[in-house]
């Protein structure tokens, strides 16, 4: 099985030596995403509530030029600087994963990079 490197201009490009994401036989490995609007490669303003909207964003075009739905993720890690923002998180993630949301941890770090308060790495397998 040959990896298959996704990569697509209309998500935010690697902010690092890392591949927006891999697809390794059915399965895809989206990396972290941030909340870098993608048409003007800047994080975007905002709080929380912004922040994961744009990071789900992100990483919904990147499933969808990759050939994946929502529906096919099966896990997500989210990783938060403030803990402080779990239930503004959830609230906008539940409204994104609105038919059967994945599995999920979400952990809290001292920081993100280019200062972003969230980012979102997720797993999805074709069904």
């Amino acid at each position: 099985m040959k990896n298959k490197v996704i990569k697509t201009s209309k998500a935010p490009l690697a902010v690092g030596p890392y591949s927006q994401a891999i697809e390794a036989g059915q399965t895809l490995y989206i990396s972290g995403q941030i909340a870098i609007d993608p048409e003007i490669s800047k994080m975007i303003e905002g709080g929380i509530r912004e922040q994961t909207m744009q990071v789900l964003k992100n990483i919904e075009i990147i499933l969808s030029a990759a050939g994946y739905r929502k529906t096919d993720v099966v896990k997500s890690t989210c990783f938060l600087t403030d803990m402080n923002d779990f239930k503004a998180m959830n609230e906008i993630y539940a409204g994104f994963y609105d038919e059967v949301p994945p599995a999920r941890s979400a952990f809290g770090v001292v920081s993100l990079p280019l200062g972003a308060i969230i980012e979102i790495e997720t797993i999805a397998v074709k069904g």
